[in-house]
């Protein structure tokens, strides 16, 4: 086993539940130690750090935090550093995703969603970019295929999202060369919690030449290998969506 202090270093926002969750599993898998974040759902992130722990112990930190509290964000940074001696990876993962339909759109609409898509994501980056270049490191976003083909009802959603695949390539140039920067844009691979898609499933589905729904599993794989095996990618966004942005 490797030693702690040559071990890989990732922080993982929103890593609690869901995705993000699935993803700190497949980076401890591989090697990581993992800076694992959560805003509310602590008692989640506890579980999941206790299992990996039980696998490799002295391996995982928790942090909470609201990523809208830009002020606070450089300690996630120096939390990590501390801990581990340095970062290897940042992973933007936390989202907020709900409908703003035209007409009812508000200021609180628009925060909630660009503070946790957008703003969070770019004023952590800049925090974590002294330590990952200092380690040649690698940042993945958390996208969409919505940046850039719009679901109707889910305008800012949209819009937030498409801010950080604006920033994905613009960091990719501003980061160049001792950091990469890339993104995964997930299509239907998890529905949303309250049990009703804002499609029916048949109908997602049938737009997917794959014909079935991804998973978790299949994004946090695409993670690993930006940040693990991609050694000669940056600025790109990778759609894990079996195909369906190939239909208009």
């Amino acid at each position: 086993m490797e030693e702690p202090a040559s071990r890989p270093v990732a922080l993982v926002t929103g890593a609690a539940r869901r995705v993000g969750a699935v993803i700190a599993r497949r980076l401890h898998e591989a090697g990581y130690d993992l800076a694992l974040h959560c805003r509310t759902s602590r008692s989640e992130l506890d579980a999941l750090i206790a299992e990996l722990e039980q696998v490799r112990p002295g391996s995982t930190l928790a942090l909470e935090a609201d990523l809208a509290d830009v002020a606070h964000l450089p300690g996630l940074v120096e939390a990590t550093v501390t801990r581990f001696g340095h970062l290897d990876a940042l992973i933007n993962n936390a989202s907020a995703f709900f409908p703003t339909p035209l007409g009812r759109i508000d200021q609180g609409d628009w925060s909630a969603l660009f503070d946790s898509n957008a703003r969070g994501p770019l004023f952590l980056t800049q925090a974590a970019a002294p330590a990952l270049r200092a380690r040649h490191g690698a940042i993945v976003n958390l996208v969409d295929i919505y940046a850039e083909r719009p679901l109707p009802g889910y305008s800012v959603y949209c819009m937030a999202k498409a801010a950080l695949l604006a920033m994905t390539r613009a960091l990719a140039r501003e980061l160049a060369p001792q950091v990469r920067v890339n993104g995964v844009a997930p299509g239907a691979v998890m529905w949303p919690e309250d049990g009703k898609p804002y499609a029916p499933p048949t109908d997602i589905i049938a737009r997917t030449p794959l014909a079935r729904a991804g998973s978790a599993d299949d994004v946090a794989a695409a993670v690993l290998w930006l940040l693990r095996d991609a050694g000669f990618t940056t600025g790109e966004v990778i759609r894990v969506d079996g195909g369906r942005t190939l239909f208009v």
